[in-house]
């Protein structure tokens, strides 16, 4: 089964970086494509980046782009989301999410409902 793990979180100053790490337990075809979404109280999780593992294609949402890149290892069956220039409004839970290969594409990449596995979700807040 597939499980995914998401690594550091935290607190950090406005200006700070930050880079998240998931791993997943088990690589399948269901996680071909894997990304991060980010979720605040009372809005619609919003997705921020995901990648092709298999040929590295990323998709990088308009909110983070060039602050934000993501990235692969496949050997240690792991992805990151590097954060940098952060601010207050990046604080959020984001998750680790995964799906099949499909989904990594320009019209299906953020939708949330595209994808089958999801990590337990880790804080990232960000203080002016």
């Amino acid at each position: 089964q597939v499980r995914l793990t998401e690594f550091g979180g935290g607190s950090v100053q406005a200006g700070g970086s930050r880079r998240l790490s998931c791993q997943t337990a088990l690589s399948t075809y269901a996680t071909d494509c894997m990304g991060w979404f980010r979720q605040v109280p009372g809005k619609q999780r919003e997705g921020v980046a995901t990648i092709n593992r298999k040929d590295g294609t990323a998709y990088v949402g308009d909110t983070v782009k060039g602050r934000f890149t993501i990235a692969r290892d496949n050997i240690n069956d792991m992805i990151f989301l590097q954060m940098n220039n952060l601010q207050p409004a990046d604080t959020a839970m984001y998750y680790c999410a995964a799906a099949y290969e499909r989904t990594c594409n320009l019209g299906a990449w953020s939708r949330d409902f595209n994808y089958e596995y999801w990590g337990q979700g880790i804080q990232v807040t960000v203080s002016s």
